[in-house]
């Protein structure tokens, strides 16, 4: 057991937003209730008790007694930590206090949004807490290729890291993480544009187990790096190349050749795309639940019907701007995919009631679909509403300027769906024009209320 001093150290941060926390009479009344339980537990019973308490909690157990101070900042206690709510409060020192009062029992550390936690106390983390198999770095921007040499160097059980927006990441990152953390199965990168190809090659090589790799925003990314994911990585399960420009149909198509798990997939923004891409998909991946499609304008009925026909377990889409997609889309998707739960077609121009009546009365109807998106569907009207009448799980529709629905369907729907969220907008009524052509006192556009 290390010194009660270095644990205090430790949980600074999080004692002082715990202190200033509301105390509610359930809080104090459990308090009550764990100060009589303990009393008559055995130490090894008052240890499991307080291996369950989150961070805030065994912060203030920890100013109960000297007792409980022990127990409380016992390292074998801090296993999980997430300091998000505290992030403003966290710096350098404070991380590396928990890095030494947990040392090897902790397992899962979440930083995300923490400013001010640089390289060098990750390094002392990294030196500290070689057993640490998930870290969340999201938004420290601080961070540097220099922290992922340090957890290449003493943190070879990491299997989840998460760097996205720290944009300071090159392929000098990748390339230790390759070297020193081979059990990695989630990597994290969005938005650290500096990562190329090159970066993406020497990853991939020594971490062929990666189930999940989230490259959102990485600009600079070409087909190459796809080639090399599809031939190094065959447990690919999620992939997400949101706004990759770069990607065209044939990158993607190596994924889909060589990564036969793959589960979900992300190419929202990707507009090289086509339906090449829905074919080899539908060829290779049969198990694929996730899609997303959004702003793949070249996209058609001809490729989402080899889609359908061949991926029964679709449980999610979105289309949203695929302006070629008819009716004839969702005919095929009422008849093959009957896990369907979250459908969005957002400006998707051609879809009309008849679409929306085959989907109303297709297999993932009654039990399974809850949220559709129809914004800025033009040609759906209040008959869309009447087929929809029936979707017993949905939860949620979007309506935003579809110019032919009214109130009066809305409410129709609300009577057989008494809990759906309806998100629709009517302009106010224009008033009628003054008489005797005084010049106008108001803004016909707005409403006061």
């Amino acid at each position: 057991m290390q010194s009660t001093e270095a644990g205090e150290a430790a949980a600074a941060a999080a004692a002082k937003a715990a202190a200033a926390l509301p105390q509610s009479r359930d809080y104090q009344k459990g308090g009550k209730w764990l100060r009589a339980g303990t009393a008559c537990c055995t130490l090894g019973s008052r240890r499991q008790i307080f291996s369950f308490l989150d961070v805030v909690t065994l912060c203030r157990c920890a100013q109960v007694s000297r007792a409980w101070n022990v127990l409380a900042l016992d390292g074998s206690n801090w296993q999980r930590i997430d300091l998000f709510d505290f992030q403003r409060d966290i710096e350098g020192r404070v991380v590396e206090n928990i890095s030494k009062r947990c040392g090897g029992f902790l397992r899962k550390l979440s930083l995300r949004g923490c400013l001010g936690v640089g390289d060098n106390a990750l390094r002392t983390f990294a030196q500290n807490c070689r057993n640490i198999e998930v870290l969340n770095l999201n938004g420290c921007t601080k961070t540097t290729d220099a922290t992922c040499t340090s957890l290449s160097k003493f943190c070879s059980k990491l299997r989840h890291l998460d760097l996205a927006s720290c944009t300071s990441i090159t392929n000098m990152s990748l390339k230790a993480l390759s070297e020193g953390c081979p059990l990695l199965e989630q990597l994290n990168i969005s938005w650290c544009d500096q990562v190329t190809k090159d970066g993406i090659q020497a990853l991939v090589r020594g971490c062929g187990g990666l189930k999940a790799l989230f490259l959102k925003g990485c600009t600079q990314l070409e087909d190459e790096a796809l080639k090399y994911i599809g031939a190094h990585c065959p447990e690919l399960v999620t992939l997400n190349l949101q706004t990759c420009l770069q990607i065209t149909d044939e990158g993607l198509i190596t994924i889909c050749r060589g990564c036969h798990k793959l589960q979900s997939l992300c190419a929202s923004g990707c507009s090289n795309i086509t339906d090449a891409i829905l074919n080899a998909l539908g060829q290779n991946c049969p198990r694929l639940r996730i899609l997303e499609v959004a702003r793949c304008s070249q996209l058609t009925d001809v490729g989402f019907t080899t889609l359908a026909r061949n991926c029964h377990e679709l449980e999610k889409m979105d289309l949203e701007e695929c302006v070629q997609i008819t009716d004839s889309t969702l005919i095929q998707l009422s008849i093959h995919c009957p896990r369907l739960q979250v459908l969005s077609l957002s400006h998707c121009e051609l879809i009309t009631d008849d679409g929306i009546r085959h989907l109303g009365n297709g297999a993932c109807a009654h039990d399974q679909l809850e949220v559709i998106e129809l914004d800025n569907c033009p040609l759906i009207t209040d008959a869309s509403l009447e087929h929809l009448k029936s979707c017993h799980s949905l939860e949620r529709i979007e309506l935003y300027d579809c110019q032919q629905i009214t109130r009066a369907g809305i409410k129709r729907l609300r009577t057989h769906l008494p809990n759906i969220k309806v998100h629709a907008y009517f302009a106010p009524v224009t008033p009628p024009p003054s008489v005797g052509g005084s010049r106008q006192r108001f803004c016909r556009c707005c409403i006061i209320l």
